[in-house]
């Protein structure tokens, strides 16, 4: 890349909590964040907000008269935001761009609307301006007070990572010094459910192996029988800069981009052709050497995990880098995704631990970890390949 791009902060609110600290400390534990709740009129493993979390956001929604008719995908992103910003010292005097991307938006408040309209005939007042994705970015400005440019988008899946390669193709175009960048989730509605299992990607906590069971999303278990998928909520933002900055936590040393020619709506080819492509791209001025491990994407679907890992065989051959996913621990939260991946990255290279999968072949780690690669991918066959350096 022709600029650097200093990560000067990263925040995030999911499952593993609201604090770095914390949920460095959940990834060294081995138990995964599901609980069982009735969604889809089913038992159902999902990934909700710890309750430390959720206090939080339950303190952001009183702050503000405004806030209380809210979805949650947007409060999410206010505390993802504020955090964000107090770690990388900005003051409502900088001038930054915000780009907070979502695959569902609103989910939660538009069924309750829709629902109440079947009901009444009759639609409320704010059900419109709070369920557009735009309000996602818009509220986050208005909550930090910021003056830059404002961008809402949906890439399915690869959402967050889009919103990364927005932020830097604006500050290498020096249209922007800094840019607040990710995504949020808040998928745990009957509806989103529903879909899943329409699709048949959702685990079946029911019909589940009795040997597989301590772990229900078998994210990069290539030898699972059946998709595992899980859906959990959660939202994470990064503040880029230009410049090599003396406080960067990372810094975003190649990016890549690709999308394959589509079968059906999600279908991806069996090599996963748009990984590698976008892996490459990535990869282009580095030596494969010193990538020094992959936070893959690995969904817990049988295809999803397998296409995604044979797309890395081909462009690393047999030296494989060290390779992981969170997906098994905090489910799949779709548009937030890759922030997440982002984040276990970046914590990782800071501690110097590599953070595996629990059931997956034992992989030792033999060096320190500079370089890691982040992959997402979308409906739609959209892959976004990131590379994150020390």
């Amino acid at each position: 890349m022709s600029t650097t791009i200093s990560i000067t902060a990263i925040a995030s609110i999911s499952p593993l909590g609201a604090d770095s600290k914390i949920v460095w400390e959940n990834y060294l534990d081995e138990n995964h964040c599901f609980t069982e709740h009735v969604l889809d009129d089913k038992k159902t493993f999902v990934a909700k907000l710890d309750k430390y979390s959720e206090a939080v956001v339950a303190d952001i929604r009183i702050s503000d008269s405004k806030y209380k008719s809210l979805d949650k995908s947007v409060l999410y992103a206010m505390a993802a935001s504020q955090k964000a910003m107090q770690n990388a010292g900005w003051t409502h005097n900088d001038i930054f761009g915000i780009n907070i991307g979502s695959s569902r938006g609103a989910t939660d408040l538009f069924e309750k609307h829709y629902q109440e309209y079947l009901q009444t005939g009759k639609a409320q007042t704010l059900a419109s301006p709070t369920t557009t994705l735009g309000n996602i970015s818009s509220w986050v400005a208005h909550d930090l007070q910021s003056s830059g440019p404002e961008i809402s988008h949906s890439i399915t899946c690869s959402t967050a990572l889009h919103a990364v390669l927005n932020g830097v193709a604006w500050l290498r175009a020096g249209m922007a010094d800094k840019f607040l960048v990710g995504g949020s989730e808040a998928p745990l509605t009957d509806f989103t459910i529903a879909q899943m299992r329409a699709l048949k990607i959702y685990s079946n906590n029911k019909n589940f192996q009795p040997e597989l069971a301590e772990w229900p999303n078998r994210a990069l278990d290539l030898e699972k029988k059946q998709n595992t998928m899980i859906l959990g909520e959660g939202a994470g933002v990064c503040c880029l800069e230009n410049g090599k900055k003396e406080n960067a936590l990372a810094y975003i040393e190649g990016i890549g981009y690709a999308t394959e020619i589509l079968e059906h709506n999600i279908s991806i080819s069996a090599e996963a052709t748009c990984f590698q492509k976008s892996m490459k791209m990535a990869l282009q001025n580095t030596d494969l050497s010193e990538v020094d491990a992959i936070v893959m994407h690995a969904p817990g679907t049988i295809k999803g995990d397998l296409t995604e890992y044979t797309a890395i065989q081909k462009v690393f051959g047999e030296s494989l880098p060290l390779l992981t996913t969170n997906k098994w621990k905090i489910g799949h939260t779709f548009g937030a995704s890759g922030i997440l991946s982002m984040e276990l990255a970046i914590l990782m290279m800071q501690h110097n631990k590599f953070i595996g999968v629990p059931f997956a072949e034992a992989q030792k780690q033999t060096k320190p970890i500079r370089k890691v690669l982040i992959n997402a991918v979308g409906f739609g066959g959209n892959a976004v390949s990131l590379l994150l350096s020390l």
